[in-house]
């Protein structure tokens, strides 16, 4: 018999138009004075407006830090920690994908914990983020790292650019606010990257060594929305034509396919993952692209230990079952329909990096949930298929 504590999300506010409950959700909390962490290119566009609408409209004063670019770096952290003590703000909404999420939650750390983030790392004898973290209220403009519903954070050492896990019960933001119009107008490229990161975060997830049959659960119900849903929002967005109510239908799918894979991934992820987390290292790879290109490769590493889950993903996925052979077609299907390069080669990245790539993977921590064991020489031959 297996004991497990388990440890699942907070309130989610979901619906069209679901930001205009952000100044009410400031007062109930009893808070006046937000610091607004977003990135620097969302911060110029339409759909910040949206967001920061409703606290003007409620006379609500706040700031905002916008420092952030490309993947989460601890100086974007230690900036923006800064902004949040000289503007005496009182509590935090995040705004974005999952590097200003993740961002925001490491400057809710450095609020009361006054040592260096990565003394607060997730490894054995760091330093434990026990004092209070300030109100946070995520919300998402992207559907792929479900952050605003997870319970860590992942920031890169400005110099070696080596992913660290910031992990504690308390970075789980107070309250998330779903709101698929926030997400209508995604580029079609970054409509593609995010929604192939959810699909990785559900399917390795649900093959991940372990025991936990609710998440298990919310992976393949989270890949049915998916796969009916991910596609229609890029063709969306690429034909400029179709029913607006089944464009938002179909992101609000997305978002809860995102936010189920966050979910699903308290469970465990996997080799995927290692391979991607070391692309965005050495190569400065946007996560979710570097999941995509990796998946349908790591997935048939896996085939031999996992037929049987493959086939509940094929049935998940309305396919017939043929141990995984589905499956990983229809990776490589939808990999080619939303415009993703079949591999690292047809990316641009070169062979010179191999070795590099195969160190980092192979430290990263992902890849010792998998349900095969990956050793340093199978990591190097994951990335000459791919190279």
């Amino acid at each position: 018999m297996n004991n497990f504590v388990y440890s699942f999300p907070t309130k989610v506010i979901f619906n069209r138009l679901s930001v205009h409950s952000l100044a009410d959700e400031l007062k109930i909390a009893n808070k006046h004075k937000p610091l607004v962490v977003t990135d620097e290119t969302l911060v110029t566009l339409p759909v910040f407006d949206q967001v920061v609408e409703p606290l003007k409209n409620a006379g609500i004063s706040f700031n905002i830090f916008s420092g952030i670019a490309g993947n989460p770096l601890k100086s974007q952290v230690e900036a923006g920690a800064k902004a949040f003590k000289e503007s005496n703000s009182d509590s935090i909404i995040a705004v974005g994908g999952g590097a200003a999420l993740d961002v925001a939650k490491c400057i809710g750390v450095l609020d009361k914990h006054t040592e260096d983030l990565f003394e607060y790392e997730d490894i054995p004898g760091a330093l434990p983020i026990d004092k209070k973290i300030p109100f946070t209220i995520a919300i998402p403009t992207t559907t792929g790292t479900g952050s605003e519903v997870g319970r860590s954070a992942v920031v890169s050492d400005d110099r070696t650019k080596v992913k660290k896990i910031i992990f504690a019960p308390a970075l789980l933001p107070s309250v998330v606010i779903l709101d698929p119009e926030l997400t209508i107008n995604l580029p079609a490229s970054v409509t593609a990257s995010t929604g192939m990161d959810a699909i990785t975060h559900l399917v390795e997830a649900y093959i991940a060594k372990g025991y936990n049959p609710l998440c298990d659960a919310i992976a393949l119900h989270g890949l049915r929305l998916a796969s009916k849903s991910l596609q229609q929002c890029f063709d969306f967005v690429k034909a400029k034509t179709g029913s607006t109510n089944e464009h938002l239908k179909a992101r609000g799918n997305m978002l809860h396919a995102s936010m189920m894979g966050a979910i699903a991934f308290q469970k465990g992820l996997g080799v995927t993952h290692s391979l991607a987390h070391s692309l965005s290292t050495v190569e400065n790879m946007h996560h979710g692209f570097a999941n995509a290109i990796m998946i349908n490769i790591a997935m048939r590493y896996n085939q031999g230990a996992c037929e049987s889950k493959f086939e509940d993903i094929e049935q998940a996925l309305g396919l017939e079952k043929d141990k995984g052979n589905n499956f990983i077609a229809w990776l490589e299907k939808t990999k080619k329909d939303l415009e993703i390069p079949e591999n690292l080669k047809a990316a641009g990245v070169t062979i010179d990096k191999k070795a590099d790539l195969v160190k980092y993977a192979y430290a990263d921590i992902c890849h010792t949930l998998n349900p095969v064991t990956v050793t340093e020489k199978d990591f190097e031959n994951l990335y000459n298929k791919s190279l």
